[in-house]
């Protein structure tokens, strides 16, 4: 038979090709604990949380049955042995004709309970958590621990509804396991105040225009999003810089799974297309059971997760239907899940009521029998009425009501609720649960996952499988005179009090579990406590008490899903935009896209047209002259003219640019648009439409490689700056300031700009390094800490070791470097984040530091980064492994090289002196870090790189100008035999025109006299004929 697998998978990460789970069985490998497993790598098929059988399942929960007709022929019966495990009677029940359209129903005779589906155990040892550990042990790496892993929860809004107090009972556990919580959401609503009162922090954000949130998201060790609706935010986190920041999607709604259907069964590849990109980007998407992966298959990008549990709402009835007096109505409920062995079940089920149907013959009542199991599907229907009519049952009596189109008003009307599956799922069945919440008696099957939560004659009602009989005995003592007995109302009191608080241990270990394993903390942030020193009393309750206010006055609420997913398809999709054109047509203002298209096109192509116009004209006015004026004429202007724009104009006079390195569409929110900031994108996809930006990447080559982009960070900026600065920076000073600077708003304020830009100009500081960002407010700091353990700490401890040996690489120093530049604390604070401003000549000269810096740290490290990516300054894989000891280079440098270190409040603009130079003798290292010193390190690398050419990459070479005067000296010497090589053709080919050979003249003309040229003019010879033939001539 085939089998459905689920496991219940809390991590199935497409990026590690692993997967874990958490469920609730230890027999199926699933824990009450909610642990992890990880079992082993599956193909597409198996990462679906259910493995169906195509043969009985083609098409999940839409085609049910191709049609009971091909049952009867497909499943004939066999001869063997009886089953020892079926009751006796049922094999000839079965035989029995039911004179219907479903002929025989022998073929049930070869089934048995939950047959076609299982769930596979599976491991649950927690895989990359102890591949982190065990691929770091050979380093000397360090958590430092003093900070905690911080959090961000992301609602689409604040409603009050179910998930509200799931999300508010796992955060307060969260917050007892170690983590700082920060909540967000897309709108307000009445739970901002139950957020407030908890302890949790609100922020009410608003996309902009190009759907881009003002948050620093690369603050948050992870990020929680929760709902469908919320799916703008991870649109947002899926931009660059934020794509690596672990995400965990909460997704509780079953509109989409529906929609995603519509969408395959019409052919729309793309619509699915789109989603399944938004799904790809979670790390881990969450359930709240095991159907919902099932539904959500065809965008499984292998991340599904089930976390079990959530608080049962309950909502006011929508048709207002009631139990019909004198009617007694039993519910039989199931999995959601299809197999074959639920014919079985159901025949089971119906026979043993049979006799208490016989009972009802006696009394004032009636028996009613629904089935709320399976789809809206008309075969289904027609075998429960097959199967009843089998077993004697009058018409009317058994009813088969679709599960999905009406099953919690059913469940309010019945009397009895009885469980008839028998399918050993890994989570408590939801539809159990509900009853259990509206107060019904329930009967169960005695299973695994039930007994968990169901126990004997205290909340429900159990019975084995094996001994149907118990079931009949069973309902006769819950059934008294027609009604319900006080046994079962007493039983169904205490059911209803347990279905308030059920799986709140599962679901508040779940997330922590999770989270365990997913989120890399860096060296300064602590690990959470494990999921099972979570205190009892934070996870055996929902936080119902702080929303029974809401709940008294709860009314129907309108699910707006669908809405929101018309708006996003719409918003996202080109085939669904097109489509909602043509279906607006009739507007006359409505946009259509394929008509700008062509009117962009006709315009780039009038664009062109007409520079090249342009370029022809002023060609034809250019001066005759020799090839090599022409050249120099045609150079001349095009140096020293081009088109300008407003910002280049202003900047002009001004004596600072201040640059922002920025990677990605997620930084635009945090860029300025004055003409004292301009923009360097890292990448060029990523730049901003319209703004003046520097392409960093065609200013330097090698940030076009994703892994020194990557690497060097914003660094990268700094060195495609430097690299022949006098073609794009024209002023005496320049600044850098950080997107990250103005995400946590201490970047420059006008006041502070206005006072920077004086001090320049009055060189109150001389030559200065400005800075506006200090350690000691920056968050990842602690009080009082000096700059080295603040290195060391941001760094798993190596900061100093790594130090150490780019110094002693750079330097060329053999022995062991007894100690490091000294960074005193006395009481001034350093620069962070890539903040502050100096003159331009000092920049140049400190990029020269740092390239050499970079090179000798890169030569150190990069052959285990680029074959493991474990880096030594940090406790994960990291591709930007140097960021934060590079961040930090500038203070180093600026301190030993003898210069003045200025602090400005970005506020108010007041400056005050760091690190007085009075102070510093002593103890800078000035030789090392003097001008004459780096430039001549500077010229040895580049006559090494120059006479090694072509044989050994090297890092420094690819960050910049590769000069020393042995080249200029060699280009002098190209130019000047060039001139020689010349001069030679010249004078050899004078030479051979002068010595060829000559042809000798053949004849001369003489021009004849003036009196001879007349007289020729003036002789004319005359015949004239005669009478004897002889001629005469006359002149």
């Amino acid at each position: 038979m085939g089998s459905l697998e689920t496991g219940v998978p809390i991590c199935r990460d497409s990026r590690f090709g692993r997967s874990s789970s958490i469920g609730s069985s230890e027999q199926y490998g699933i824990s009450s604990s909610v642990g992890v497993s990880v079992p082993r790598n599956r193909s597409k098929a198996g990462n679906i949380c259910c493995r169906i059988r195509a043969a009985h399942l083609a098409c999940g929960f839409i085609i049910i049955f191709v049609g009971l007709f091909l049952l009867q022929g497909y499943f004939l019966p066999v001869v063997g042995p009886e089953d020892p495990r079926k009751p006796r009677g049922v094999t000839h029940f079965f035989n029995k004709g039911n004179g219907g359209k479903l002929g025989d129903l022998s073929f049930l005779d070869d089934l048995d309970f939950g047959e076609d589906a299982n769930f596979e155990p599976v491991n649950r040892l927690v895989h990359f958590p102890k591949e982190f550990r065990e691929a770091n042990s050979s380093y000397n790496v360090r958590r430092y621990g003093y900070l905690k892993p911080k959090l961000a929860l992301v609602f689409a809004d604040l409603s009050p509804d179910p998930h509200q107090i799931l999300m508010v009972t796992v955060a307060k556990g969260l917050r007892d396991a170690g983590y700082g919580i920060e909540v967000f959401s897309l709108k307000d609503g009445p739970v901002s105040a139950v957020w407030k009162e908890v302890g949790f922090p609100v922020n009410v954000i608003t996309a902009d225009e190009n759907m881009k949130f003002p948050i620093d998201w690369l603050n948050y060790n992870g990020i929680l999003v929760s709902s469908l609706k919320a799916t703008d935010a991870v649109f947002s986190l899926a931009q660059e810089p934020f794509r690596e920041v672990p995400l965990v999607w909460t997704i509780h709604e079953e509109a989409l799974a529906l929609r995603l259907r519509e969408h395959v069964s019409k052919g729309q590849v793309e619509l699915v297309d789109n989603w399944q990109r938004v799904f790809r980007r979670a790390t881990a998407i969450v359930f709240p059971n095991h159907i919902l992966p099932v539904a959500y298959s065809t965008c499984d990008p292998g991340n599904f997760c089930v976390i079990p549990g959530s608080p049962m709402e309950d909502e006011v009835p929508t048709d207002g239907k009631v139990n019909e007096k004198n009617k007694f109505v039993i519910v039989v409920v199931g999995s959601r899940l299809v197999y074959r062995g639920r014919w079985l079940e159901h025949a089971l089920i119906l026979q043993a009521l049979y006799p208490v149907f016989k009972d009802f013959v006696t009394t004032n009542s009636h028996l009613k029998i629904i089935v709320l199991i399976g789809a809206r599907v008309p075969n289904y229907s027609a075998a429960v009425e097959t199967i009843a009519k089998n077993l004697n049952f009058p018409n009317g009596t058994v009813e088969h009501v679709a599960a999905d189109a009406d099953g919690e008003n059913v469940l309010r009307v019945a009397d009895l609720v009885i469980y008839g599956s028998f399918l050993e799922e890994p989570t408590f069945p939801v539809i159990l649960q509900k009853a259990m919440h509206f107060g019904k008696p329930v009967v169960a099957p005695d299973m695994a996952m039930i007994r968990s939560y169901v126990s004997d004659r205290m909340n429900g009602f159990l019975f084995s499988k094996e001994k149907f009989s118990i079931l009949t005995d069973l309902m006769f003592q819950l059934i008294d005179n027609g009604t319900v007995s006080g046994l079962a109302q007493s039983v169904a009191l205490r059911g209803k009090t347990t279905s308030k608080n059920t799986m709140v241990t599962e679901c508040v270990e779940g997330y922590a579990s999770l989270l365990e394993n997913v989120l890399m903390l860096p060296s300064e942030v602590a690990v959470s406590k494990p999921a099972k020193e979570i205190p009892e009393e934070l996870k055996t309750e929902w936080e119902w008490h702080h929303f029974e206010a809401f709940t008294e006055n709860s009314t129907t609420k309108y699910d707006a899903s669908d809405d929101f997913l018309d708006q996003f398809e719409k918003r996202f999709s080109p085939a669904s935009r097109d489509s909602n054109v043509n279906l607006s047509a009739t507007d006359d203002n409505s946009f259509i896209y394929s008509i700008w298209e062509d009117q962009k096109l006709v315009d780039m192509a009038y664009m062109r047209k007409k520079r090249e116009d342009d370029e022809l004209k002023d060609r034809t006015n250019q001066p005759q002259g020799t090839w090599d004026e022409i050249y120099r004429n045609v150079r001349r202007p095009d140096r020293a003219l081009h088109e300008r724009d407003d910002g280049e104009l202003e900047r002009t006079a001004q004596p600072l640019c201040i640059y922002e390195p920025y990677h990605g569409q997620g930084t635009w929110p945090f860029l300025h648009k004055s003409s004292l900031y301009r923009g360097v994108g890292l990448l060029s996809r990523g730049r901003r439409p319209g703004a003046d930006d520097i392409d960093a990447a065609s200013r330097l080559p090698i940030l076009s490689n994703a892994y020194y982009r990557d690497l060097l960070g914003e660094y990268g900026a700094y060195f495609a700056i430097a690299n022949r600065i006098d073609r794009i920076h024209k002023s005496s000073w320049i600044g850098f300031q950080s997107w990250r600077a103005t995400a946590r708003k201490v970047s420059l304020s006008s006041t502070a700009e206005r006072s920077l830009q004086d001090a320049i100009e009055s060189k109150r500081h001389g030559d200065a390094l400005y800075f506006w960002v200090g350690m000691d407010t920056d968050p990842r700091s602690r009080p009082k800490q000096d700059f080295w353990s603040f290195c060391d700490a941001v760094n798993a401890g190596n900061c100093q070791f790594a130090f150490g040996e780019a110094l002693k690489k750079m330097y060329d120093i053999k022995s062991n470097l007894d100690s490091l530049p000294s960074m005193p604390d006395d009481g001034g604070t350093w620069s962070v984040i890539h903040s502050w401003a100096l003159p331009t000549r000092s920049f140049v000269e400190f990029v020269m530091f740092s390239r050499m810096f970079v090179d000798a740290l890169d030569s150190q490290f990069s052959d285990e980064h680029h074959k493991t990516g474990w880096c030594h300054l940090s406790l994960s894989k990291d591709k930007h492994c140097y960021s934060r000891i590079l961040e930090l280079l500038v203070n180093v440098w600026a301190y030993h090289s003898a210069r003045r270190i200025v602090y400005m409040q970005p506020e108010s603009g007041s400056m005050q002196e760091q690190h007085h130079l009075r102070n510093r003798r002593g103890q800078m290292w000035i030789k090392w870090f003097q001008f004459s010193t780096l430039k001549s390190m500077d010229e040895e690398l580049a006559e090494e790189f120059d006479s090694e050419r072509g044989t050994e990459w090297s890092l420094w070479a690819s960050t910049g100008e590769v000069f020393w005067q042995g080249i200029h000296e060699k280009e002098k010497s190209q130019r000047m035999k060039e001139k020689e090589r010349r001069k030679q053709q010249s004078r050899e080919k004078i030479h051979r025109m002068k010595n060829k050979t000559r042809q000798k003249v053949l004849g001369k003309y003489i021009k004849p006299s003036d009196e001879e040229e007349n007289e020729t003019n003036t002789t004319t010879a005359t015949f004239m004929p005669s009478d004897e033939g002889i001629g005469a001539v006359t002149a």
